[in-house]
């Protein structure tokens, strides 16, 4: 390849630096550039409590977690899946381990030392980063070039380069970077762009004054929640969840967040149903709450024969009405089925992740828009989502190493065109 072609690469989060890699193992010079004073700020982010990497279960389970979009991930996992990725992780000199739960953890669960080892990597292999350098344009060139505009602290800036690969990130979590602002770019180049959404969010309930100030903050566990989507399917799981000053968030509601949402945009509300005693079975419960109780309050009654109390039963009182708890089997039935009404996704800024970005029927099957030659897209800002447990993290890397691929066929090609 002739030295005189450019790889610029925007975007300094997993799929960028993966991107990165596996075009400069081949010589090529890769210029990254990023918005933000350091590179990988959302990477590290979602290792303060523990970098889950990938996830151990069986490749048909795995793909299924990416739903509509499964056949557009699935050719990236084939090319560099959970088990190339440990692989990866262990050429960097740190070891991994499958928790309880199935997913997989660096050894010492930190993504800092991750980091610190892979930029030390690219820098060798020559990798040339440039931070505070924020895109702002792109121009198509005659000589089918394309011409780069950043904003950087010493004023503007153009770059000119052979091909490029876009790793903008999604729209959540602008601070650490991803605000989403390259959308309209793409969509003034022509490109098609879904609508940026929550993904892996919390919920508003619309709580009273009396919950919202004596139990936010407070976990709910064990809990299980159930979700019966529009084909007719429920889905249950058991986990936990937490009661916020707005509503509710965290692993249990992250797990049923994309339905969540989507019905919410199609009717204005979504009911999750929630099994506050997932322990006991129904008739047990009845039993119990029928049970005479003497001379105690009904709330000591539940303490004492089903150990309900706190939150759990302040979210009995706040989603049913005064009169169900006179009537023994409606509350018992309430208990193993409570219905909790959700009104909202919390903003997008707030989300894990996002949904939406570029469509990938607008992308070739290594990732290059098919109306921008040379252009390639990576990363959350394609249009996809999952559910966190490292499978978030896995497409990521997967997506910049396939167009990390494509970037050296492509320049392979117009050598030998050439």
């Amino acid at each position: 390849m002739s030295p005189r072609q450019t790889v610029s690469i925007i975007g300094g989060g997993p799929a960028g630096l993966m991107a990165a890699e596996v075009i400069a193992r081949t010589g090529l010079q890769v210029d990254l550039y990023d918005a933000m004073p350091s590179l990988g700020r959302k990477f590290l982010m979602a290792g303060k409590g523990g970098m889950n990497i990938t996830h151990s279960e069986a490749a048909a389970a795995f793909r299924a977690r990416y739903g509509v979009r499964a056949g557009h991930i699935a050719p990236l996992l084939d090319a560099f899946g959970p088990e190339a990725l440990r692989e990866w992780i262990h050429g960097l000199g740190i070891d991994t381990f499958v928790g309880t739960s199935g997913r997989v953890f660096p050894a010492g669960m930190k993504s800092a030392p991750l980091l610190r080892a892979w930029l030390h990597r690219l820098r060798q292999a020559g990798v040339r980063f440039h931070v505070r350098h924020r895109w702002v344009g792109i121009e198509q060139q005659a000589d089918r070039r394309y011409a780069l505009h950043f904003a950087t602290p010493e004023g503007e800036k153009r770059v000119e380069t052979d091909t490029l690969v876009l790793a903008l990130g999604g729209g959540s979590w602008s601070k650490l970077g991803s605000d989403g602002r390259w959308a309209s770019l793409l969509e003034q180049a022509g490109v098609p762009v879904a609508v940026l959404r929550p993904s892996n969010c919390g919920f508003d309930v619309g709580w009273s004054k009396h919950l919202r100030e004596h139990f936010a903050g407070q976990p709910v566990k064990p809990v299980a929640a159930s979700f019966t989507a529009a084909g007719g399917t429920t889905c249950r799981r058991q986990s936990e969840f937490v009661i916020t000053e707005n509503g509710v968030e965290g692993g249990l509601i992250y797990a049923f967040s994309a339905a969540l949402r989507d019905r919410i945009e199609q009717t204005g509300s979504a009911v999750l149903t929630l099994d506050l005693l997932p322990g006991h079975d129904l008739s047990r419960v009845i039993d119990e709450v029928a049970r005479p109780r003497g001379s105690r309050s009904l709330s000591s009654h539940l303490q004492s024969r089903l150990g309900l109390k706190g939150v759990k039963t302040a979210l009995l009182h706040e989603c049913l009405p005064h009169e169900a708890f006179a009537d023994p089997y409606r509350l018992a039935m309430a208990i193993k089925a409570l219905p909790l009404r959700l009104i909202a996704p919390r903003p997008l800024d707030e989300a894990i992740s996002s949904a939406g970005g570029v469509l990938f029927e607008a992308l070739d099957e290594y990732l290059m828009i098919r109306t921008l030659p040379g252009i390639f897209c990576a990363g959350e800002m394609l249009d996809w989502e999952a559910p966190t447990g490292g499978y978030l993290l896995t497409a990521c890397l997967a997506s910049g190493h396939r167009a990390g691929q494509g970037v050296i066929d492509r320049l392979q090609s117009v050598h030998q065109a050439c």
